[in-house]
């Protein structure tokens, strides 16, 4: 059975606990994924479960069950166990397909909803550490380079048009090879930022491969922390679009990416005002020459 019908299934899961589910669960070991399973099944058991009686019955490990526990973002067993029984009863907050049924204002909140809901989840699922890294490096870079395929391009491109207006040398290409050549030139005190929603995309983690060699720091923003891009990053900022709504790409993917790269903008900004407010006045100044 699929993880997504799985959740549509059961309306005592916790949010956040949802989110991240659909975020590790085809990264799981077997073991893992036997204990998921019974979460997802049977969550009534789980929430008056021991650890040793949740063990015997997804016929895995104890320790197994503090390894799920970590990825789901607990710090064990316990406090998972704690979370499930506060938010059991409670109304689940899961995106609603888009049919073809649908009144036009009825399709245009459930976009609306879905972003807002993407956004709400990211902001609960960055790790705040993590973020203040990522801040560090860029604020530290010597260059920059964001990259991105299809969609995750435009993201990166909108990363490097605001990184140049504070001052710093970035850049963002579709080639491969253009791309390549500036990274040749990279070093351990410039900074790589990677985006892509699966963290699969083979020429962004070819890419990632070669900075590594390189020393580069890395910066993932992806929706999939057990990602191979998350694997190979320095930071990773998580992002939290799950969607029912139609196949393949929707913007509510691409918001979050977006205003997680917004937020690196403006910590900048706050971090060095007069600095960077000097920088911004002058790349305001050179634009005006494309005004009428």
């Amino acid at each position: 059975m699929p993880i997504s019908t799985k959740l549509l299934k059961n309306d005592m899961l916790p949010h956040g606990l949802m989110v991240q589910m659909q975020a590790v669960y085809d990264t799981l070991k077997s073991a893992e994924r036997k204990a998921a399973d019974v979460l997802l099944e049977d969550i009534g058991f789980v929430k008056e479960a021991t650890i040793v009686e949740m063990a015997r019955r997804a016929q895995c490990s104890e320790a197994t069950l503090v390894r799920l526990a970590r990825k789901l973002g607990y710090k064990g067993y316990p406090e998972m166990r704690e979370d499930i029984r506060s938010a059991a009863g409670g109304e689940a907050q899961l995106y609603h397909n888009i049919n073809a049924s649908d009144t036009t204002e009825e399709l245009l909140s459930k976009v609306f909803s879905s972003a807002i809901q993407a956004l709400a989840d990211t902001l609960q699922c960055i790790d705040h550490n993590s973020y203040e890294q990522a801040v560090a490096y860029i604020a530290n870079a010597g260059k920059l380079m964001f990259c991105g395929v299809g969609d995750s391009y435009a993201v990166a491109l909108s990363g490097m048009q605001k990184m140049m207006r504070l001052g710093f040398p970035a850049i963002a290409s579709m080639d491969l090879d253009t791309q390549l050549v500036h990274l040749s030139a990279f070093g351990e005190d410039d900074v790589l930022i990677a985006v892509s929603y699966s963290g699969k995309t083979k020429s962004v983690l070819d890419l990632v491969r070669y900075a590594k060699g390189k020393h580069v720091k890395i910066i993932a923003i992806t929706n999939y922390p057990a990602s191979p891009l998350a694997k190979q990053s320095d930071v990773v900022l998580q992002t939290a679009a799950f969607t029912q709504q139609l196949n393949g790409e929707v913007m509510s993917k691409r918001i979050t990416q977006l205003c997680v790269i917004e937020s690196l903008f403006v910590s900048l900004l706050v971090q060095q005002e007069d600095h960077y407010q000097m920088e911004l006045e002058r790349a305001a100044q050179a634009l005006q020459w494309n005004k009428i």
